[in-house]
């Protein structure tokens, strides 16, 4: 599930005339567009999820090992997050409803192609290409409600809407993906493609024409040294174990990939539009964001991918019981979604981030100590299942907004899509560490007993728990800095977060 906040210049649809800016009249068209709209995010969500649940099935009858099921959901990340800054650039310059419907298509193609392939590099490929339109549909898709509803009342009721269809796609691909799967994991590809279609269909109808909403240029230098950085950094750290980490091969690969990002950087310098203006990342609120956010997705989607192959190749459970396994998480997201935005101007996004990254800790913590080779649901997974749904569905809002506070309207954009960028491409890297420990020195947790299989998964556990810790730490000690300045009678200056605290609560 993904939502971005891309910075808007105009109205497409405004208010009648001489209507308030919230007293906006909601016609069967806007509802039509806000539809539209939610249908692509759920489907979306809805994808993620289900081909997760598929992964063991997958990996079953194509022959993958461990390390190449992982690219499966890297691969789709990675081209998400390495090109979701340009996908929000290219709306702007060529126009959003333009660009939404190409990507739109471009999905519906990629879905129909990897139910059809029977090779796994192809069918990674094709996960690649879908990040790659998600990275276009989901800014633009967004963009399209900020300027189709009028600023205040009408605009925070569309984004409401929308964001509930976000986590119920990921909720509801938990137990749709079980289903397909029972069927066969190719309709975990298929079954995307007529709801694609059918909001294809309507988009052409439903969605106004727009003139680009700025000038300029691409920065498609930034967008391929990034992606293809990355995904090098990926592919190397995924490899290493096999090869060797001080294999000639595997040290030419990280020089190349560290090559690639520096090239990266040298470029946002130098370039008249970069991706990433460099100095943003001087504002510390947006820098723990990112970190927190690397936090909290990086070790879930670890943490799901481990737990996927354990309870499924190891155990046996089916792809239903798997998903009915992980489904109080995704509803906690659902249940609290309306009512985040009134949690964040009561607590803070300081404090509600803390106890997510706390509550996601002490899941995995507990996951951890308490796992054997065949566990009681109720006693040992269902509550690190439930502490995990509450860190995320605290967490992932509160970050959101924390990312964006107090950064100028011309930069909100680039706030917004800084953070989901940081939260695709550091799960990305987390998920390739963690296969890295999983499968070093072993072909697969199924050939092994369920306690050899547990032991060789404990690293990867380890890891996606330090990460967490390690988000709760960076979050904690401004909070902590700022306490011990009060005491001191030292009156601290505001920070940006109490200011959109503030602005909230107004």
């Amino acid at each position: 599930m993904h939502v971005v906040s891309p910075s808007v210049t105009s109205t497409a649809l405004p208010p009648a005339s001489g209507a308030a800016p919230d007293a906006q009249r909601w016609t069967p068209r806007l509802w039509g567009i806000l539809a539209v709209l939610c249908l692509v995010l759920f489907l979306d969500g809805l994808d993620v999820s289900m081909v997760g649940v598929a992964l063991p099935s997958i990996g079953a009858e194509l022959e993958l090992s461990t390390s190449t099921l992982q690219w499966i959901v890297s691969g789709y990340v990675l081209g998400f997050g390495g090109l979701l800054l340009l996908g929000g650039r290219t709306a702007d310059l060529l126009g959003r409803r333009k660009v939404f419907l190409i990507a739109l298509a471009v999905f519906a193609i990629a879905s129909l192609l990897g139910g059809l392939v029977s090779n796994g590099p192809l069918l990674i490929i094709t996960r690649l290409i879908k990040g790659i339109s998600a990275a276009f549909t989901a800014p633009t898709g967004l963009s399209i409600i900020t300027t189709t509803f009028a600023e205040g009342a009408a605009r925070n009721k569309a984004l409401s809407i929308y964001t509930v269809f976000g986590a119920s796609g990921f909720s509801s691909g938990l137990i749709v993906g079980g289903l397909m799967t029972g069927i066969g994991w190719r309709w975990t590809f298929l079954a995307p493609v007529p709801i694609a279609v059918a909001a294809l269909i309507a988009g052409i109808a439903l969605i106004p024409r727009d003139r680009p909403a700025a000038t300029g240029g691409y920065d498609i230098a930034g967008a391929v040294t990034l992606t293809g950085g990355m995904l090098l950094l990926v592919y190397t750290v995924v490899s290493a174990p096999e090869l060797g980490w001080t294999h000639p091969g595997t040290l030419a690969s990280f020089a190349l990939a560290a090559a690639l990002l520096t090239t990266f950087v040298v470029v946002e310098q130098r370039v008249a539009n970069p991706l990433v203006r460099l100095g943003i990342l001087r504002i510390g609120h947006i820098v723990r964001a990112s970190i927190a956010i690397i936090a909290l997705f990086g070790s879930y989607l670890s943490f799901q991918f481990m737990l996927t192959l354990y309870l499924q190749d190891v155990l046996g459970w089916s792809a239903l019981g798997m998903a009915m396994a992980l489904l109080p998480a995704g509803m906690l997201v659902v249940l609290t979604a309306p009512s985040a935005d009134r949690m964040i101007a009561r607590l803070g996004t300081p404090r509600l981030i803390i106890v997510a990254l706390a509550a996601l800790s002490l899941g995995y913590l507990l996951f951890l100590f308490r796992i054997e080779p065949d566990p009681n649901y109720v006693a040992v997974i269902l509550p690190s299942v439930l502490l995990l749904g509450t860190g995320f569905a605290l967490g992932f809002p509160s970050i959101n907004v924390q990312a964006t506070a107090g950064v100028a309207d011309h930069e909100q954009g680039l706030a917004a899509g800084l953070v989901q960028t940081s939260m695709q491409v550091g799960a990305a890297l987390v998920l390739a560490v963690t296969t890295a420990l999983v499968t070093n020195g072993s072909e697969g947790a199924g050939e092994h007993t369920a306690q050899e299989a547990l032991d060789q998964f404990r690293p990867g556990l380890i890891l996606v728990t330090l990460i967490a810790l390690a988000g709760l730490a960076v979050t904690l000690v401004p909070l902590l800095r700022r306490r011990r300045r009060v005491t001191d009678d030292d009156p601290p200056a505001p920070d940006a977060g109490d200011l959109m605290i503030e602005a909230l609560r107004n």
